[in-house]
């Protein structure tokens, strides 16, 4: 989370804006502290296995994303049956 502020103030200093990859779940919340955010990836396949892993992941409303204030910390926990996703 640090490094993307620090990033983040990189972006502004130079007026890029800056796009999020990957675990939007996760980036969500670093994303709403950044001006430069622009664009946030919601790919399919990576939502899918935050979902198999994670309760709470996040859905988009009318293209946005948004955490949810009423859970702790980066509102995810581990599913209860995420062991099954393991591989030996």
């Amino acid at each position: 989370m640090t490094e993307l502020l620090r990033i983040d103030g990189v972006c502004r200093a130079h007026g890029v804006p800056f796009s999020a990859h990957c675990a939007p779940a996760a980036s969500v919340h670093a994303g709403c502290a950044m001006e430069s955010l622009k664009h946030l990836e919601y790919f399919h396949d990576h939502v899918r296995v935050e979902s198999l892993l994670f309760e709470g992941t996040l859905d988009p409303d009318g293209g946005l994303l948004a955490p949810d204030g009423r859970r702790l910390g980066l509102g995810l926990e581990l599913r209860s049956d995420a062991g099954r996703f393991l591989v030996d």
